[in-house]
């Protein structure tokens, strides 16, 4: 397996990247939607279970119309997502299948198949079912989403933050030591409350532009009233809950990534009471010139705010890509390795592993097996950085993360702002009337929505390379040694094939939304 990890052409890892970003790009326009619309859908079909309204009825088959056609193509491409780690990382999928594959078959047995039987009776149980039992079945079908979120996004985690594991060498795999490690990895739970608080930001902003389009054109004010209603209280609560649980990741981040944090935040020197950077001007297309220092031109920052997001204290100490890189001392007096330090432990792993597996085919019962065996050990949690032929490979791309993550933030605080205004018409005052702008302010929201859920994933998966697993495997190792051209016909399949699907998803539901008449609703 070392061999294979050592000769796989850069030009096929380049195109798995490509094709795996593709797909989760793709698959990550229709997951948020769909947990969304599940709890606004939720609350709306509750209101018509307590007061017996039919339009409370009407308002909610229409929102479930909409969850369907996003729901099928969520579980389309999430299911090619899992396919591409046996394809195209099969080195990935061989050192470490043992835990990563144990959340995805518990998402797969149990919360999905939860879902989907759910679903049927949510969408074909209107008149078959009491009302109680399809009020149920709508809201399980949504906790089942949530459910199915939380194992992948623990598998996820665990890419983040590898734990609960044990290397063997005998078969050159980590295996699980610790389940509960995994499922209850604290990365993992600050990642699911984000991430699903994030969703529902989206679910209650696609409500609110969809009754913003249909007041334009001056129809189904009444369903358009409500709607809004119902998403400027849920995209609130969301929008609160995402900083909260955001503060959380950002302490996540900076204390098991914190290269990351440093590539997110352009901070090449680290220190103490650290400023955070709200504007600052970046090449988008050239690494920085990290090593010499300083700072980026035309900077402001909030005195002591990075300090404070990651630290909690505002004279917390924040290391920059050079400490990372060069090597430093935290406060409990540890050291933390220079990159060279981690590269030769790494390098001295590989060599071990190789020596161990020669003696153990030999003779099973050498006794130098348990030297090397307990020498293993000790330098395993550098085995990935003996890939690493230069430290540069170790500092992420500084412009993507460093603009992607702004685009996030300013985006999420501008739509606080939105769900205050939009709901305190909506409550307060006719939003059916004299408020245009607000209306074409909310279809706005809707793309820049978007473009803050992808670029905060961005953040997360571009922010920890060259790792497929942090500190344990980079990506270089981790691909399936195949040619790069069979990859990159794939590739342009799935580009074409992805973007059919969403350009049909898009017809649908928009031909639902201009063709719904809820007067005519039988």
């Amino acid at each position: 397996m070392t061999e294979t990890f050592l000769t796989i052409a850069p030009s096929a890892i380049d195109w798995a990247r490509a094709q795996f970003a593709l797909t989760a790009i793709y698959h990550w326009l229709f997951v948020p939607l769909t947990l969304g619309l599940a709890l606004i859908m939720g609350i709306i079909e509750t209101c018509w279970y307590r007061t017996g309204k039919e339009f409370w009825k009407e308002a909610a088959q229409f929102w479930q119309k909409l969850f369907g056609i996003n729901f099928a193509m969520g579980v389309a491409t999430g299911i090619i997502l899992e396919f591409e780690f046996g394809t195209n990382w099969s080195n990935y999928s061989w050192f470490v299948g043992d835990i990563f594959g144990a959340p995805l078959a518990i998402e797969g047995i149990v919360a999905f198949f939860m879902e989907s039987t759910f679903v049927a009776v949510m969408f074909f149980g209107w008149d078959k079912v009491s009302r109680g039992f399809h009020l149920a079945s709508t809201w399980l079908t949504g906790i089942g989403a949530t459910i199915s979120a939380w194992w992948i996004l623990v598998a996820n985690s665990w890419m983040q933050y590898p734990v609960g594991c044990e290397f063997n060498p005998d078969t050159v795999r980590n295996e699980m030591t610790s389940f509960m490690e995994v499922a209850l990895s604290p990365v993992a739970v600050d990642k699911f409350f984000h991430t699903v608080t994030s969703t529902w930001i989206v679910g209650a902003v696609f409500v609110c532009a969809v009754s913003c389009w249909y007041l334009l054109r001056g129809r189904e004010k009444e369903l358009a009233r409500q709607s809004i209603k119902v998403a400027s209280i849920v995209g609130l609560v969301a929008s609160l809950a995402a900083i909260h649980t955001g503060d959380g990741s950002a302490v996540m981040v900076a204390e098991k990534q914190p290269m990351k944090l440093a590539a997110m935040e352009a901070l090449y020197d680290g220190g103490e009471g650290v400023g955070l950077t709200v504007v600052g001007a970046l090449n988008p297309f050239a690494q920085p010139d990290y090593a010499q220092g300083g700072e980026m031109p035309l900077r402001i920052a909030v005195p002591y705010g990075l300090s404070i997001l990651a630290t909690h204290s505002t004279d917390g100490y924040v290391p920059g890509v050079n400490d990372l890189l060069n090597g430093y001392t935290r406060k409990d007096g540890t050291r933390e390795l220079s990159a060279e330090e981690k590269m030769e432990r790494g390098r001295r792993a590989i060599s071990t592993l190789a020596e161990y597996r020669k003696l153990k085919a030999a003779d099973a019962n050498d006794k130098r097996l348990p030297e090397l065996a307990e020498q293993l050990k000790l330098d395993m949690p550098y085995f990935g950085y003996g890939y690493i032929k230069d430290r540069a490979e170790l500092v992420p791309y500084i412009p993507i993360n460093f603009y992607a993550f702004r685009v996030m933030v300013g985006v999420g605080t501008l739509l606080m702002l939105f769900f205050l205004v939009i709901g305190h018409v909506a409550w307060r005052k006719d939003i059916t009337s004299k408020y245009r702008w607000l209306y074409v302010a909310a279809l706005v929201m809707l793309p820049l929505t978007y473009l803050a859920s992808e670029a905060g994933w961005i953040v997360a998966e571009l922010g920890r390379q060259p790792w497929a697993i942090q500190d344990m495997l980079p990506t270089v190792a981790a691909v399936s040694d195949l040619k790069s051209g069979s990859v990159a016909f794939t590739f342009f399949l799935s580009l074409v094939l992805f973007t059919v699907l969403l350009v049909a998803e898009v017809s649908i539901m928009c031909r639902v939304i201009r063709n719904y008449n809820a007067e005519k609703q039988q």
